[in-house]
């Protein structure tokens, strides 16, 4: 998903001791990850910035820990909090400043933050795990998680499984029997960015 700033009235240039380029065509824009509308950038997030015109400031990346990215000409810049929308805005104010007259920019996101969870117990590659990238925002499905980790062990037991949960109100656990799952008994269970799972050992 992209945002791109509208062209607007040329601005005047600015004083010879600072020279402005004139950017001059709009950019192609790069495949992005389908971001819900008024998506909100995260640390870590990856994003593509593309100036109409300027090949040399395209840049890709991923927001730092503190949310911010590093750009051609302006340096660190901070993102997080900023819709795609605003970060557009944010970025042809600041290269409008100094360095070019009426610049148009893409801002596509790329890459979902990245979003880990932990898997232990009877499972083949226990561990943390990350999300992948395409997957929705708000978490991925409890088998999809243990396929990711190796899926089960030979003794491990589908019925039972345990979530950790750690939100404002403290830890939530929660008790889960995949295996009316896997038999095709609908139902399924929503593991969410920060879940830690544990499938345990079958009693024989």
């Amino acid at each position: 998903m992209l945002a791109q700033a509208m062209p607007g009235t040329a601005a005047s240039p600015p004083a010879a001791t600072s020279p402005a380029r004139a950017a001059a065509s709009v950019p192609t824009s790069t495949g992005g990850v389908g971001a819900p509308a008024g998506y909100i950038l995260s640390p870590t997030d990856q994003v593509a910035i593309e100036v109409f015109g300027e090949d040399d400031l395209r840049t890709s990346g991923r927001l730092n820990p503190e949310g911010n990215l590093s750009l051609p000409l302006l340096g660190s810049i901070h993102l997080a909090g900023l819709t795609l929308t605003q970060a557009v805005s944010k970025l042809t104010e600041l290269y409008s400043r100094d360095y070019l007259v009426n610049p148009k920019i893409n801002v596509t996101l790329l890459g979902y933050a990245r979003r880990r969870i932990s898997i232990l117990g009877q499972v083949g590659h226990p561990g943390i795990i990350d999300m992948p990238e395409d997957s929705p925002q708000e978490g991925i499905d409890l088998l999809e998680a243990i396929a990711l980790a190796g899926g089960y062990t030979r003794i491990a037991s589908p019925e039972r499984i345990t979530v950790r949960r750690h939100n404002a109100s403290g830890d939530q656990i929660f008790k889960v029997n995949a295996k009316r799952f896997t038999k095709g008994k609908g139902g399924s269970f929503l593991v969410k960015p920060g879940d830690t799972i544990t499938v345990g050992e079958s009693i024989f």
